[in-house]
């Protein structure tokens, strides 16, 4: 086990490659996960290579990793604001409930969907409306679809919304679409 001082004496990209070798994580499945090419993330191990400061990359890193972005001397705090999603919280606790690490639970997927992932879980992307993607990653979470529901009607009561539905004037209409869903779906 490494200390927390010779963690932090470490530069960036010795980090990584520690973590690289440690997860026995393939550098091509990390590039996936982290939305660049196998390439950038031979930059990325190089010592003799500045790190990346992009902001995006630090972040989608610290999430495969499991650690906070603000541990990468190069990361400067983000302008765009965060989502704070409460479906994905309630599912970041199913994993954490799992005893998933991040790359454990990224691996579950295919290749396609783990950068959307990994935004979510950093906080860029709120909880996605295609009730199939939605599923795909509650069942590997094994949580019901009756659990996830409710932060799926609220993510698309809120899209509704914002797309310039009046909640309070459509009520019945919205009402009648959701119990329509609940029926489909076969949820009580």
């Amino acid at each position: 086990m490494v200390s927390t001082t010779s963690v932090s004496q470490q530069t960036s990209s010795e980090r990584l490659i520690q973590f690289l070798e440690g997860a026995n994580l393939h550098k091509k499945d990390f590039a996936e996960m982290i939305g660049v090419t196998l390439s950038y993330v031979y930059s990325l191990i190089d010592r003799d290579i500045a790190f990346s400061t992009r902001i995006t990359t630090l972040e989608r890193i610290a999430v495969v990793m499991g650690v906070e972005p603000e541990s990468f001397p190069e990361y400067r705090l983000p302008e765009e604001p965060r989502v704070l999603d409460p479906g994905i919280e309630f599912l970041k606790q199913q994993q954490a409930a799992l005893g998933l690490t991040n790359v454990q639970f990224l691996k579950k997927f295919s290749r396609n969907q783990r950068v959307d992932i990994v935004d979510m879980w950093r906080g860029s992307l709120p909880l996605p409306l295609d009730w199939s993607q939605l599923c795909t990653i509650a069942s590997v979470l094994g949580v019901q679809k009756d659990e996830v529901h409710p932060y799926w009607q609220a993510r698309l009561q809120q899209f509704l919304t914002t797309g310039g539905i009046d909640p309070l004037t459509n009520i019945g209409l919205i009402n009648a679409m959701f119990q329509g869903v609940k029926n489909y779906l076969k949820i009580s």
